[in-house]
């Protein structure tokens, strides 16, 4: 009998290749934020004060991609599905994320090898998150 192969996981080892910088996901945050302050669908799903969403959603990335576990130290099980249940993310609020997303991506050029990997990282994440029909 073969043994059982672990699933790869593409985007888990990004941390690494960027050597193993933070600098470049909080970039990428800021970047996504700027985008999510001048958009109609999205601004009015997060706080006024978009420090702790930054930092969160920074620390989120880090993690997820092979890095330091700070995200889950700090705030446990990152449980996504259950944070996003009280904002109202139909498919219009999921095209406009990706979209930022996409413009941020493509302003770190660190990112830019790794793009595919995490676009569909975001898609299909930002999928899941959805929670509304409308």
């Amino acid at each position: 009998m073969a043994p059982e192969l672990e699933q790869f996981d593409p985007i888990g080892e990004i941390y690494l290749a960027l050597g193993k910088k933070d600098e470049p996901y909080f970039r990428l945050v800021n970047e996504f934020y700027a985008g999510v302050e001048k958009n109609e669908i999205l601004r009015p799903l997060y706080p006024e004060d978009l420090q702790m969403p930054k930092e969160h959603l920074a620390l989120f990335l880090i993690q997820r991609t092979g890095g330091p576990q700070t995200y889950s130290l700090n705030r446990g099980h990152p449980r996504m599905r259950a944070r996003h249940m009280p904002f109202k993310i139909a498919t219009k609020e999921r095209d406009a994320w990706i979209d930022e997303m996409t413009v941020a991506l493509n302003a770190v050029p660190e990112f830019a090898s790794h793009k595919a990997a995490l676009m569909e990282f975001f898609e299909g994440f930002a999928t899941f998150l959805i929670n509304s029909p409308d």
